[in-house]
């Protein structure tokens, strides 16, 4: 069929549109197909009303916690999408959000008699990415055929690895937040390999047909795999948080779950405390958060456990569940038999891979600060684990610190700012930090102002906010709204006594006892200074002039 679709198609013309056999939706040309009651469907691609529940889910969404006597075992493979500029195998570019089959070409439609040309770009995010999980790298490595029909899989295969991964061996340090217990947990990673990404397919609202994008077929991935040494939900769900910091920091990925450049397929299984044969594995797919991670593995530790516990644990089989968000429950995709059948074979069009120490160490030099060495470092220089967690947490946010440091900032103070009204600031208005006009010079000069006393604290907010906003610089806005505070202590002096003047009745009563007034003739002063007398200096002043004897 393909040769008849596509035969006298020139290669310099090569755009989709092109294929009008096809039918189209709304000018936007696509394969369709009937749906069929026995097809598989990826987490991503299922329709809606398309996957029955078993009996063993006819139970509430809310499940009973008591998993107590059983030990949870837990593994992650993560397909981590690659930020090339063009796909693996071919020239095609992709971009998240683009027309449906816009970016394809006859080598990522898998068409007869194109070959593929691998992107070394990619070999060069899989060492990176290798060495920051720690891993051992295979100098010689080759690519693979895993052989399966899906719709969305044009050539009938994925180019992937499998005996030889490019990395082996690895692990990652991570600190679990202060709201989960805290503590430094170290996990192992099994392999890092690469491979490509298969199409997309858009299922229609009733289920009766389905749509086929190809824009996604042929985009690099790098799946990660770990070993089973996660025990909760909240453990799994920081594991899969710190890959998405660590492929932030290193540049290889955006690491977004919404648009799918991070997608996790979680393994679960239970078994009575003390047993050392594992239990029977569950997959659980379609989370597109860490919170949702979390949950649905809650969710499913819970499942199983109750059905030790009635007697049921024969139910437990091996399949791949989903995670449904509305009813805050896993259902059954499709049940697994035994190890897929996949006949691989080593893939005949490319050559094997051979990396050269030279080449190793040139990508191992250019390495950035990743983001355990970041933390021990905050920690070094004497932040809270709460603030080292914030603000490593993001790397532009770390960037942004380290930045303002340098610049002369006090170090608690710059952390303080950033978590505090930078922060509030960002999330209200849904920016990042590299979107405000603020800068790293600009924050360094605003805590040198209050430290130094030129400006109160409450100054600072103003200042701060409209270096934010607007840009500029600290000194041109004190200078422009007159906000130099008042520290010559005969000046303050003077404004306290023209207080106190003014308000006899309420010094007589505080005299008389009523000491809470002191706060009211301190807002009076500063009133009358228009905020600018100098706090600390105003309270000194304002207690000895208030218990002096009259």
């Amino acid at each position: 069929m393909a040769l008849v679709y596509f035969r006298g198609i020139r290669t310099s013309h090569l755009r989709f549109p092109l294929i009008t056999p096809f039918p189209r939706r709304n000018g936007v040309p696509f394969c369709a197909m009937r749906s069929l009651d026995t097809q598989t469907r990826t987490p991503t691609d299922n329709p809606k009303g398309q996957v029955k529940a078993d009996a063993s889910e006819n139970q509430p969404k809310t499940l009973e916690r008591n998993t107590s006597g059983f030990e949870t075992i837990i593994g992650i493979e993560t397909h981590v999408q690659l930020s090339t500029l063009t796909k693996a195998f071919c020239g095609c570019p992709y971009t998240y959000g683009s027309q449906p089959n816009t970016t394809v070409c006859p080598i990522c439609m898998g068409l007869p008699g194109t070959l593929p040309v691998l992107n070394s770009k990619v070999i060069s995010f899989a060492v990176k990415l290798g060495l920051a999980l720690n891993c051992k790298l295979s100098m010689r490595s080759k690519f693979d055929r895993k052989q399966y029909f899906y719709p969305d899989l044009p050539k009938g295969y994925q180019i992937s690895q499998f005996d030889i991964p490019i990395a082996t061996g690895g692990f990652i340090d991570l600190d679990l937040p202060l709201e989960f217990g805290g503590g430094h947990r170290k996990f192992g990673i099994t392999r890092v390999h690469m491979e490509e990404d298969a199409g997309k397919l858009l299922h229609s609202e009733t289920g009766s047909h389905s749509q086929l994008d190809l824009n996604r077929a042929g985009v690099p991935l790098l799946e990660i795999v770990s070993e089973p040494d996660m025990r909760s939900g909240v453990e799994a769900a920081e594991y899969a948080a710190e890959i998405q910091r660590l492929v932030r920091y290193l540049g290889v990925s955006n690491g977004n779950m919404q648009e799918g450049s991070l997608r996790c397929d979680v393994n679960v299984s239970v078994r009575p405390i003390g047993q050392s044969k594992f239990g029977t594995k569950v997959e659980i797919k379609n989370m597109n958060s860490f919170s949702a991670m979390n949950r649905a593995i809650d969710f499913e530790i819970s499942r199983q456990v109750n059905l030790h516990n009635q007697g049921q644990a024969d139910q437990i089989v091996q399949e791949t569940r989903l995670w449904e968000e509305g009813s805050q429950r896993t259902i059954t995709m499709r049940k697994k038999e035994g190890l897929a059948d996949y006949r691989y074979f080593p893939e005949p069009d490319l050559p094997e891979v051979v990396l050269t120490d030279d080449f190793v160490d040139s990508i191992l030099s250019s390495l950035p600060e990743l983001p355990e060495m970041k933390r021990r470092r905050y920690e070094g220089m004497g932040l809270s684990m709460q603030d080292v967690l914030f603000i490593a947490n993001d790397v532009n946010v770390a960037e942004f610190f380290d930045a303002a440091v340098e610049k002369g900032a006090d170090v608690k103070m710059a952390a303080n700012w950033i978590m505090g009204d930078i922060a509030a600031y960002l999330k209200n208005e849904k920016l990042s930090i590299n979107e405000i006009k603020l800068t790293p010079q600009e924050l360094a000069a605003l805590i040198a102002s209050i430290k130094g006393g030129t400006i109160s604290g409450k100054m600072g907010k103003e200042v701060l906010f409209e270096l934010i906003s607007k840009g500029g610089t600290v000194k041109s806005i004190i200078e422009k709204n007159d906000m130099v505070q008042i520290v010559d202590p005969s000046k303050i002096e003077a404004l306290v006594d023209k207080v106190l003047a003014e308000n006899p009745k309420q010094l007589e009563q505080f005299r008389g006892g009523k000491t809470k007034l002191q706060g009211f003739f301190a807002g009076q002063v500063m009133k009358v200074s228009k905020g600018k007398a100098n706090p600390m200096l105003l309270n000194k002043i304002l207690i000895e002039k208030l218990n002096a004897k009259s």
